[in-house]
C-alpha cells in the first residue's frame, strides 16, 4: 500500500467522500481533481450517467439524491468566491424555512458579472460584514438579514417574519438590519412590516376588519363591547359572535396568552361563539376571514 502520507487510490476516496458527505453529494470539478481524482474520469462517470452534472463543474455523484441541500450547495460552488447565499434559500440554510424556494438565491459582490441561469438567481451587492455568516462550510447572509429578506420573497411573508421573531432573532437586530440597506430593491415594503411589527398590529388589525364588514355590507357589530369584566374586540351582541384580533404574536407573553384563554373559555360559558383572527389573516386571506363571520352569524340565526 501507499506509504504514510502518501496519495494512494485509498486515501483519495477517503478524502472524496469527506468533500461529498459534506456536501450533500455535491463536489465541483476542480475538488474531485484536489482529492485525487482525474478530470478524465470525472468527465466519463458524467458520460455514463453514474455522477450528474448539475451547473458547469459541478457535479452529484451518484449513490446520492438531489436533495434542497445539494441544490444549495451546487448553485454555491458554481458561482465561486466570494459568494453569499441569501434570500430563501439562506433561510432554509438557517432552519427557518423547510424548503429553499425554487431559485437558489446567491449573492456576489458588485465588482463581479455572474449571470443567473436555471435554477440560480444571482444579486450583484456588496454586503457588509455584520450580514455575512459561515454555517456548515456555506457563506450565507446572517440571520437579521435573512428574516427580512425571506419575509419580502413570500407570499405569506408577515407570518414568516413573525415566526422568526419568535424563534430566531430579535427585531432590534433585524431593524438594524434594514438600516444598513436602506435604498435597496424592496425596501418599501419591508418598511411596512417593520412598522406593522414594531406595533404589534393590534390596532391596524382591527381597522382592517372594520374595513371589511364594512366593505361586505355586514352590520349589527360594536367595538369594544364588554361581557362582564371581559372585553370584546368586535362583537355582534345579537347573534353572540365574538371577534377577538391579534397583532404580531411574538409581541405576547405567557401572561397574555392565559388571559386570552380564560376569557375565551368565560365567553364560552356564557353562551358566545369566540372566533379569534391575526393581523396576517386579516391582510392575506380577507374571503376566508367573511365567510368564517358569515357562517358563524348564519349558524346562530
Amino acid at each position: 500500500g501507499p506509504a504514510a502520507g502518501g496519495g494512494g487510490p485509498c486515501s483519495s476516496a477517503v478524502r472524496l467522500e469527506r468533500v461529498l458527505e459534506r456536501q450533500a453529494g455535491v463536489v465541483s470539478l476542480a475538488q474531485a481533481v484536489a482529492a485525487g481524482m482525474s478530470a478524465d474520469v470525472v468527465r466519463r462517470r458524467a458520460a455514463a450517467g453514474r455522477w450528474t452534472r448539475l451547473h458547469p463543474g459541478i457535479y452529484l455523484a451518484g449513490g446520492h439524491r438531489l436533495s434542497d441541500a445539494a441544490r444549495v450547495w451546487a448553485a454555491w460552488l458554481w458561482a465561486g468566491a466570494p459568494v453569499t447565499v441569501s434570500g430563501t434559500a439562506a433561510a432554509f440554510c438557517h432552519g427557518m424555512l423547510a424548503r429553499p424556494g425554487p431559485d437558489v438565491e446567491l449573492t456576489v459582490p458588485r465588482s463581479r458579472s455572474r449571470p443567473s441561469r436555471p435554477g440560480v438567481r444571482v444579486r450583484r451587492r456588496d454586503l457588509p460584514a455584520e450580514d455575512v455568516t459561515r454555517l456548515g462550510g456555506l457563506t450565507v447572509t446572517a440571520v437579521p438579514l435573512t428574516a427580512l429578506e425571506a419575509a419580502l420573497r413570500l407570499p405569506d411573508g408577515t407570518a414568516f417574519l413573525d415566526r422568526a421573531l419568535q424563534q430566531h432573532v430579535g427585531f432590534e437586530q433585524v431593524l438594524r438590519a434594514y438600516h444598513r440597506h436602506l435604498g435597496a430593491r424592496g425596501w418599501p415594503a419591508a418598511r411596512g412590516l417593520l412598522s406593522a411589527a414594531a406595533t404589534g398590529a393590534e390596532s391596524t388589525a382591527e381597522r382592517l376588519l372594520v374595513g371589511l364588514l364594512e366593505d361586505a355590507g355586514i352590520d349589527g357589530w360594536v367595538l369594544g363591547h364588554r361581557v362582564g369584566p371581559w372585553r370584546i374586540d368586535l362583537a355582534f351582541p345579537a347573534a353572540q359572535v365574538a371577534i377577538e384580533v391579534d397583532g404580531w404574536a411574538w409581541h405576547h407573553d405567557v401572561d397574555r396568552f392565559r388571559g386570552d384563554r380564560r376569557k375565551q373559555n368565560a365567553l364560552v360559558r356564557a353562551g358566545w361563539v369566540p372566533l379569534r383572527f391575526t393581523w396576517h389573516d386579516l391582510a392575506h386571506r380577507p374571503a376566508a376571514v367573511l365567510a368564517e363571520i358569515r357562517g358563524a352569524l348564519a349558524a346562530a340565526a
